[in-house]
């Protein structure tokens, strides 16, 4: 018989620079962002092995997160110790100790208990992407988090083809395939503006919402839009793209330092765990 031992499962808010890291997800020999993570759980909670920690999204090579959410099971005791002789909280004892060990490029902004039902991954109705590019005169301070368009991009042409997209549809041309999983999204918005103020001053910016996404969903919609918004391609050539039922060979991925992970948005507690169970069924077109 399995002894069972309580845990507390925590939700951890971050966010982090991909520039040199391998994506989010551990990979033998390369470093990534779970892989920091974990190792520095494993160090605070003195185990032999890592800590699994969940994400809700996993980030290529070189993408960026202001707003990740990521949630890791930890002993009930461990979880009790953390504080130490303080008096702060084991959540508050948690973020200090993340905060001290995690490199520059990882920030953790917040540590909290997680409400019963919370998945970081099953649990989220949507996340939302920010793509930047630039298509003037380059600022090479923001090189790491900004894309080059070697032509002028005309935004009225990149909302047009945008909102051709929206809805619950089948992504499958502007999606990596994945065995046994769907390609069945639903876009919420995808809409594109040529910042006037603020640190995006002069870049156009698209904010991407939906449920979820799937491999390299993002930065597949952004090669595509950006061929009609440099003026190489039509709309007609968009819509006969996105009519495809296999990922298209037409479409040039854009780059990631580009793309920013920036908000997960979850349902009130109450709905969490109902929201999760949905989620990992599979979705279908009506």
């Amino acid at each position: 018989m399995t002894e069972h031992h309580p845990v507390v499962r925590a939700r951890l808010d971050l966010s982090y620079d991909g520039t040199d890291f391998s994506g989010w997800a551990v990979q033998p020999e390369l470093r990534t962002v779970q892989g920091v993570l974990e190792g520095a759980l494993t160090r605070i909670l003195r185990q032999e092995r890592p800590s699994r920690v969940t994400v809700a999204g996993r980030t290529d090579a070189g993408v960026h997160a202001r707003g990740q959410v990521a949630h890791v099971d930890i002993d009930a005791d461990a979880w009790a110790r953390m504080p130490g002789r303080s008096d702060r909280t084991p959540a508050q004892g948690l973020y200090t100790r993340l905060d001290g060990l995690l490199p520059d490029d990882v920030v953790i902004r917040a540590v909290r208990v997680a409400p019963p039902g919370f998945d970081a991954r099953f649990s989220a109705t949507e996340r939302r992407y920010a793509y930047r590019l630039d298509d003037g005169v380059p600022d090479v301070l923001r090189r790491r988090h900004v894309a080059r368009s070697s032509r002028p991009l005309d935004v009225d042409a990149l909302n047009a083809a945008s909102s051709t997209l929206m809805g619950l549809r089948d992504f499958a041309p502007f999606c990596r395939p994945r065995e046994g999983a769907t390609t069945i999204r639903e876009l919420k918005e995808l809409s594109w503006v040529r910042a006037t103020s603020g640190p995006d001053t002069g870049l156009v910016v698209a904010t991407v919402r939906a449920d979820a996404f799937c491999h390299s969903m993002v930065r597949s919609l952004v090669g595509a839009l950006v061929a009609v918004g440099e003026g190489r391609r039509d709309l007609d050539w968009f819509a006969h793209v996105a009519a495809g039922t296999e990922r298209s060979q037409a479409v040039a991925v854009a780059p990631p330092q580009g793309l920013t992970l920036e908000e997960v948005t979850y349902p009130e507690d109450a709905l969490l765990a109902e929201r999760a169970e949905a989620t990992r069924g599979r979705r279908t077109l009506p």
